[in-house]
């Protein structure tokens, strides 16, 4: 097994040397099988991350060594699965240069979005309130302002966007009116791949006495992520994601808004005392995180920070950045193949469509090749509307992808376009 030392600062720092991408590769044990008799080639690393062999193994050392509940036993087993789960939240606060008492740990970023809407936006916005939010976003950052502005009166503004999938900033501030109390925004495009520039866009919002949300959920995984500094009031990831476990992820807030929010679910370790009359809650984080957490979960997602640090995600920016421009070049060699989402500043996701070809089919044969990509609306209608199509193929690379397997694409690509002309 290929081992990383962990960095200090991990979601800021770089490994001292260029790591080997073989051996990085050969860390994810999924990566070696075979599909339809074909060695698979995995881009659908937007949706879910393949998983390295540390994660796994910490996963299944916690069910074969430690399981048990977290703060709720002064037994051995007890105190060694509360001191695994609170150390990977020590783990990820550092990565992401946050406090731990401000990170809220969770199933992942839909959870952590329904809390700032349900805890921090239904009971302060009124009729006549908006919450503006922008083109690109995914279902996770939409609905759940829908239910609140349904619950509250307030309304939804929209920002749009430039033809190459980059946000209009121009036509974003002016949206930025005095009744815009919240805006919601994705760090980075599950569609389009386009990096928003959170920090300067959470600085004009703050100047407007507009409180910020972030959907961190496509940046975190592929470059260095200091929530520090983006200024923005809420931060929300998913672990899986980021070669983490399903069913993990987590939502920083500024301490003053965790402090002043209710809990959004109630029962078990979210108190200090429940009488009958009422009952007295816990400090955040921990109001926030009733019942008995995913805690292999969230240990395996410690584990996936330490692999991650470990490599640099520096080094996996230039990594991912290097075959993202390997298979847009390759991919512009095809006829009637068009890319949604050319912005300057772009990670590597690439949505396209082949004219007068579904998606669905496209991805179908493509499986058939060994090739895994996703079809669909990408959970983004909106934007699939905006962009004038039902559907799209989308092929989402990760640092432990190859140039080979770039190269091996775009040849089932041209196989199944000739199959299907």
């Amino acid at each position: 097994m290929t081992t990383h030392g962990p960095t200090a600062g991990g979601g800021t720092g770089a490994a001292a040397a260029t790591p080997d991408w073989e051996r990085v590769r050969a860390d994810f044990p999924l990566l070696q099988r075979q599909v339809h008799g074909k060695p698979l080639v995995y881009l659908d690393s937007a949706n879910t991350a393949q998983k390295p062999r540390a994660v796994i193994e910490a996963v299944d050392d916690f069910y074969r060594r430690h399981n048990a509940n977290v703060s709720r036993a002064v037994h051995q087993l007890g105190s060694e699965a509360t001191d695994a789960y609170e150390g990977a939240r020590r783990k990820l606060a550092a990565f992401l240069n946050v406090r731990a008492d401000e990170l809220v740990l969770c199933s992942g970023t839909t959870f952590a979005l329904n809390l700032v809407a349900y805890s921090w936006a239904l009971p302060r916005l009124k009729a006549g309130d908006a919450i503006l939010l922008t083109r690109m976003e995914h279902h996770a950052n939409i609905v759940p302002w829908q239910l609140v502005a349904q619950r509250t009166g307030a309304s939804i503004k929209v920002a749009e966007l430039h033809a190459d999938g980059s946000l209009d900033l121009e036509a974003l501030y002016a949206a930025m009116t005095p009744e815009v109390r919240l805006l919601g925004l994705a760090h980075v495009s599950n569609v389009l791949g386009t990096v928003n520039p959170v920090a300067e866009i959470c600085r004009q919002a703050r100047a407007r006495g507009i409180t910020t949300v972030v959907d961190g959920s496509q940046a975190v995984p592929h470059m260095p992520v200091d929530v520090a500094a983006l200024g923005c009031d809420f931060y929300a990831f998913t672990g899986h994601k980021l070669c983490g476990p399903t069913g993990t992820g987590g939502l920083w807030a500024r301490r003053a808004h965790l402090e002043a929010m209710p809990p959004f679910l109630g029962g078990g370790e979210m108190i200090k005392e429940v009488r009958f009359d009422g009952s007295v809650f816990n400090d955040p984080p921990h109001k926030f995180e009733a019942g008995t957490p995913n805690i292999a979960g969230v240990v395996g997602l410690g584990a996936a920070v330490d692999y991650l640090s470990g490599i640099g995600m520096a080094a996996i920016h230039a990594r991912e950045a290097a075959l993202l421009a390997h298979a847009t070049e390759e991919l512009g060699k095809i006829d009637g193949l068009r890319i949604f989402g050319t912005a300057p500043d772009k990670a590597a996701v690439i949505s396209f469509a082949i004219d007068g070809v579904h998606s669905h089919d496209l991805a179908t044969l493509l499986d058939l090749e060994g090739v895994a990509v996703r079809s669909g609306q990408h959970c983004a209608h909106p934007l699939l509307q905006w962009l004038g199509v039902g559907t799209t193929c989308r092929a989402s690379l990760a640092f432990y992808n190859t140039h080979a397997e770039v190269d091996a694409f775009v040849a089932a690509l041209r196989k199944v376009v000739r199959l299907l002309a």
